[in-house]
């Protein structure tokens, strides 16, 4: 499974990265590298937290539902790749 991250930068911020399938799940970082691999960790311990209190993980939004969704109409869209095998455990 590949979960879809949203890259979110303002002039004056660094840039901030949303998950669409992941409600509350958000980090940031300097620069657009910095903010990716964050990105991967932010998102690897939002699973393992879930998943250690036995919540569901969800199903990954396909990339045109997040496209369609105004909430990232502002942002872009990039796989998060490396969470493919831990959400699966």
């Amino acid at each position: 499974m590949n979960y879809i991250g949203v890259i979110h930068k303002d002039p004056d911020s660094d840039f901030g990265v949303s998950f669409p399938d992941f409600p509350g799940c958000i980090t940031a970082g300097r620069t657009l590298d910095e903010a990716k691999a964050m990105a991967i960790e932010a998102l690897e311990g939002h699973i393992a937290e879930m998943q250690a209190a036995g919540e569901p993980i969800p199903a990954p939004s396909s990339l045109g539902a997040v496209l369609a969704d105004p909430d990232f109409a502002d942002g872009a869209a990039f796989l998060v790749v490396p969470v493919r095998d831990m959400a699966t455990a």
